[in-house]
């Protein structure tokens, strides 16, 4: 390793709140376009900003939960600049006093956990959105306007509350970039700010990216990247920018601070323009809106209302309830997940089998079927009523697999399910005994072998006792009848 590569990222995301956050227009995503404006959002004469309380909670919210200090004042400032999305030609935004400072996130990459500092967490509102129509020109050139024989303007996302986290350049792969904006997209879910749907914009990422020799302190130029829209994405950019810097380096070529393209088909970045300086963009404190000075109460309140944050949360499922680290991490992803584990440990203190069915079954059934946790048809007291019927037996394991599926497919009751498919375990002694016989009768040859010594046949005999029984016999009670009867 001749290079060692700093990565910085910068994430935009869209907060959760029902009104814009300088005015009154809503922010539901999918509205038609240009219906969700007023003259505030789209800045005609006259109109004047009001700053949206909800958005400064969130934003509160999360500079606590990335253990940021709260600044007793912050500004707003307008940052201009010239794009067609940008119906006012400035944003309004935070520059030189913002909302929070000096915080960290904790990441895990392989096995390993790392701090990552937090610069800063400010207020933004969104831009508009483009969208380019028409011929492309050869080469990728699909969805930018250079590619285009038009663009269409929505200003339905102007004005949304953008929350903007920095942080410092202490990360050293793509795959650190790409495990950070996770972990940071399941804290801002869990704690419910944003539900950071990278495919919908609602979480957006750009990347500041430069190598160095290893045992410099001195920091390369750096490139920025953008049109990243997964984790996967971000992952897959940061590596093809990483292996050009490292190219024109070793060709003796020199990288130019600029702003560039992923293409996610030829995965590639390309030059877009020249990277903008903070004296581009011409700041001044916006003179609509009065700072921001959250009174200690207040911010006190959110703190307590935050409550108990993922990383203590899984600490605790792993120490108190003996959960694998791994299996503690996917649970506390989702704060719908972790509480349900909770739930259900109450009606069934057993967490380890719980979990094992949330991360296997119940999370398969979720990815098929593209649905969230929160949209799940079933109750913490009907899988504990199914692990139960497991435990004395009523349910072999493949059963109560069966069982479950319906249950997640049609919300019925468990009891309900079972009743109308007859989905219950045998051990009934008698009644595997007659399908034993049956077995053994049908198949006279692997039983000799058998006698003869061969044992393996044993695997197959089940196996008939468990076709024949539709599934229904209880295995280890089957396998002992079955050499009971063999021996007879």
């Amino acid at each position: 390793m001749k290079y060692e590569t700093v990565i910085g990222l910068e994430t935009h995301a869209q907060l959760l709140t029902q009104s814009k956050m300088f005015c009154a227009c809503p922010t539901k995503f999918g509205a038609p376009p240009n219906t969700n404006i007023c003259p505030i959002c789209t800045g005609q004469p006259g109109s004047l900003p009001v700053t949206n309380k909800k958005a400064v909670e969130l934003a509160i919210e999360t500079a606590i939960a990335l253990n940021c200090k709260i600044e007793p004042s912050s500004i707003f400032a307008r940052k201009h600049y010239f794009y067609p999305d940008l119906p006012k030609d400035y944003q309004i935004s935070q520059y030189e006093l913002p909302l929070a400072t000096k915080g960290h996130l904790e990441i895990e990459v392989d096995g390993q956990k790392k701090r990552i500092g937090i610069t800063r967490v400010h207020l933004e509102e969104d831009a508009g959105k483009l969208v380019h129509v028409g011929a492309a020109l050869p080469g990728r050139q699909a969805g930018r306007i250079m590619g285009s024989e038009e663009s269409l303007v929505d200003y339905n996302r102007t004005g949304t509350p953008l929350m903007e986290i920095v942080s410092e350049p202490d990360l050293r792969s793509p795959k650190e970039a790409a495990v950070y904006m996770q972990t940071l997209a399941n804290l801002l879910q869990y704690i419910g700010v944003c539900d950071a749907r990278m495919e919908e914009g609602s979480l957006r990422c750009d990347a500041n990216i430069s190598i160095r020799p290893v045992g410099s302190k001195e920091f390369g130029v750096k490139t920025e990247v953008k049109n990243m829209n997964s984790f996967k994405a971000v992952d897959k950019a940061l590596l093809a920018e990483e292996k050009r810097h490292i190219e024109v380096v070793e060709e003796g070529g020199r990288i130019i601070q600029e702003t560039r393209f992923f293409d996610d088909i030829t995965e590639t970045t390309t030059g877009m323009r020249g990277k903008e300086y903070a004296h581009d963009y011409r700041y001044f404190p916006e003179p609509d809106l009065v700072p921001l000075e959250p009174e200690s109460e207040w911010v006190a309140e959110i703190r307590k209302s935050l409550g108990e944050l993922p990383a203590a949360r899984k600490e605790r499922f792993v120490g108190d309830l003996g959960l694998q680290p791994e299996i503690a991490g996917l649970l506390v992803a989702s704060k719908s997940t972790a509480d349900f584990l909770e739930e259900t440990v109450k009606l069934y203190p057993k967490a380890t089998a719980i979990a094992n069915w949330l991360v296997g079954d119940i999370a398969a059934f979720l990815n098929e079927n593209k649905k969230s946790f929160s949209q799940l048809e079933l109750t913490p007291a009907q899988l504990a009523e199914i692990l139960k019927l497991i435990e004395d037996g009523t349910l072999s394991n493949k059963i109560a697999k069966t069982v479950l599926l319906e249950v997640l497919k049609t919300g019925k009751q468990v009891k309900d399910v079972i009743a109308e498919s007859g989905l219950t375990q045998i051990s009934n002694e008698n009644e595997l005994n007659k399908i034993i016989q049956e077995v053994i009768k049908n198949n006279p040859k692997q039983v000799e072998q058998f006698k003869a010594g061969k044992e393996t046949v044993m695997m197959f005999l089940v196996g008939q006792v468990m076709k024949l029984s539709k599934g229904r016999a209880n295995p280890a009670l089957a396998n002992q009848l079955l050499k009971k009867n063999l021996a007879s």
